[in-house]
């Protein structure tokens, strides 16, 4: 067996802050929304492309994504929140899907943030119906059939079996799962 090689990259070792800023007015974004993107203050932003000097680091793969990928920001922005009720589907840290539900009215909008369809809420489907989206509420909560079904609500301070409610109370986590579901009502 021969040792592993080793890889090397086509990425530049630096680039100059007229890269960054040329890159940044590419994709039609103020130095501020940049900086949301990028998950870096106005003012890092700001000093990269004042910079005379070579700029190196994580800074610059992702300039080269972006330059090939100028469309990349538009996929993860959050839309506003027309509906009453918002579920962030996620896995750990990350947001999966956002979930927009209309209960009155029984219509879901999904906006998915992953392209693996196993960490999407719903897999595959991208215009789920609301019994798909009753079906995924009780697929992260206690399952009705649950022996003593009872003394687990009153643990949970449920008065009666909803998933959603039930889902507020644990946030839809289920043993050895890192997914939960994170609510917003307006």
């Amino acid at each position: 067996m021969g040792m592993k090689q080793t890889r090397n990259y086509i990425f530049p070792n630096t680039v100059h802050g007229s890269d960054i800023r040329s890159i940044r007015k590419m994709l039609r974004l103020s130095q501020k929304d940049f900086a949301r993107f990028l998950c870096v203050s106005v003012k890092t932003v700001s000093a990269w492309e004042q910079s005379d000097r070579e700029i190196s680091g994580m800074i610059i793969p992702l300039i080269m994504i972006l330059r090939d990928n100028l469309n990349l920001p538009d996929k993860y922005i959050l839309p506003e929140q027309k509906t009453p009720l918002r579920l962030f589907y996620m896995y750990g840290n990350i947001c999966c899907t956002v979930i927009d539900v209309n209960e009155r009215d029984r219509i879901i909008e999904i906006h998915n943030y992953v392209s693996n369809p196993q960490f999407r809420a719903f897999g595959t489907a991208e215009s789920p119906t609301y019994e798909q989206y009753c079906e995924f509420l009780e697929s992260r909560c206690i399952p009705r059939s649950r022996d003593k079904l009872k003394l687990e609500l009153d643990h949970l301070g449920v008065p009666f079996y909803d998933p959603l409610l039930i889902i507020e109370k644990t946030q839809g986590r289920i043993a050895d799962d890192a997914f939960w579901i994170r609510l917003e009502r307006i």
